[in-house]
């Protein structure tokens, strides 16, 4: 008996029915060992961009205070690439000496230097990078479908979300 994709996920969808907070983490973590990478990441974009859930700056703030300094480290660097050396001045120079005079902060954060800033300073980041290139939620959203441990992290109320994003995905809604 193979494992039902499906069937976990029609649970998320409609909202009509109560999620189990308890179990919601455990599915999310079934739900991206099972489905099409692509799905997955397209239903975090989704989240991100959601009126439902927290303004995506926030929620890069939130998922920044959990995460492990490698994570970190590649939270930054994937936020900053998506910065024009302009902007990557004006936001990276004053936090911690993350800019470098190349422009090419993204390719040279380290995890001790990602683990001086605070989950406020990412937030700012976030919402920098956001307004300059919106197509940095998707690649967040990437980076975010290869860590599904600090995904779980989000909060339940945004997990639910992914989860039924993924699940339409998933019947092509």
């Amino acid at each position: 008996m193979g494992f039902d994709l499906g069937g976990l996920l029609q649970q998320y969808l409609g909202g009509s029915q109560k999620i189990d907070n308890t179990k919601l983490a455990d599915d999310y973590h079934q739900v991206v060992e099972n489905a099409p990478a692509g799905v997955v990441e397209q239903g975090l974009s989704e989240t991100f961009r959601s009126d439902q859930t927290p303004p995506f700056s926030q929620m890069i703030g939130d998922l920044f205070g959990n995460a492990s300094p490698q994570q970190k480290a590649g939270m930054l660097g994937q936020l900053l690439s998506g910065l024009s050396p302009a902007v990557l001045a004006s936001v990276a120079g004053g936090l911690g000496g993350l800019a470098h005079s190349n422009g090419n902060a993204a390719a040279a954060i380290t995890p001790e230097q990602a683990g001086q800033l605070t989950p406020g300073q990412v937030t700012t980041i976030a919402a920098q990078a956001e307004q300059h290139n919106p197509s940095i939620i998707d690649r967040m959203s990437s980076f975010y479908a290869e860590h599904p441990g600090l995904v779980k992290t989000i909060g339940s109320a945004a997990l639910a979300i992914a989860m039924a994003k993924i699940a339409q995905r998933t019947q092509g809604k």
